[in-house]
């Protein structure tokens, strides 16, 4: 069995949620975030939060928290021109994608997470990338992480595995995938500290949590929040 776990982890719900997942199946987890020119950067400091009130909350899994990565990939910003990267409305674009989307961003982190592995000797990156209740990326879908977990294990000349919680599962059994993790204290801490808004809003405190109420990703964080609120 598998016994290391790199995460990407950008302080969010989705990746707050993996990670909780991956300190519940591994002995030893790293974190690892990216800072490419994104609007919402408050998220670089929401993942700290994250990560200290973790660490506070569930000591069993803070024995297992190792060290936090974060990589410059500015260059990202540099050659995509989308509303996460520069300050324009968000929308929708002819090819049907909102202007969220940033080119190859996925394929960028994962490439990179699983060069940092390799040099880490973690034996399994985990991402909270899915196709169930999602906006459309293609760079999120399970045909696209099956083929990128081929190329880098014939890349690096070792078995790379590419872990996808979330993959099958919409907002609202992703909260309660965090409910089953860690109990009603997971969930308080993901609504309270962690940050999804692509607006990088944290003046405005709704039922779901921090954010614009607007943007792509909290329309998508409130409507799985009011499903799973009213199932419970």
């Amino acid at each position: 069995m598998k016994r290391s776990a790199l995460v990407l982890f950008s302080g969010g719900q989705d990746s707050t949620t993996c990670l909780a997942h991956a300190l519940q199946r591994y002995e030893r987890v790293e974190t690892l975030s990216f800072d490419y020119g994104q609007r919402h950067r408050v998220e670089l400091d929401a993942r700290r939060h994250v990560l200290r009130e973790l660490r506070a909350a569930f000591p069993v899994w803070a024995a297992r928290l190792g060290e936090d990565h974060l990589l410059d990939l500015s260059v990202l910003g540099q050659v995509s021109e989308t509303s996460l990267t520069r300050d324009v409305a968000f929308q929708m674009e002819t090819s049907g994608l909102p202007n969220t989307f940033v080119p190859g961003r996925n394929l960028l982190f994962l490439t990179l997470a699983a060069a940092l592995a390799y040099r880490r000797g973690l034996e399994v990156v985990v991402t909270g990338v899915c196709e169930t209740d999602y906006s459309g990326y293609p760079d999120c879908r399970d045909d696209t992480i099956k083929a990128l977990q081929v190329a880098l294990s014939l890349g690096l000349d070792r078995r790379t595995v590419l872990e996808t919680p979330l993959m099958w599962l919409d907002k609202a059994q992703t909260w309660q995938l965090a409910h089953e993790l860690g109990g009603t204290a997971l969930v308080d801490l993901i609504l309270e500290h962690s940050h999804t808004c692509y607006a990088g809003d944290r003046s405005q405190r709704h039922a779901w949590g921090y954010g614009c109420g607007q943007c792509p990703a909290c329309e998508l964080r409130a409507r799985g929040w009011q499903q799973y609120a009213a199932e419970g």
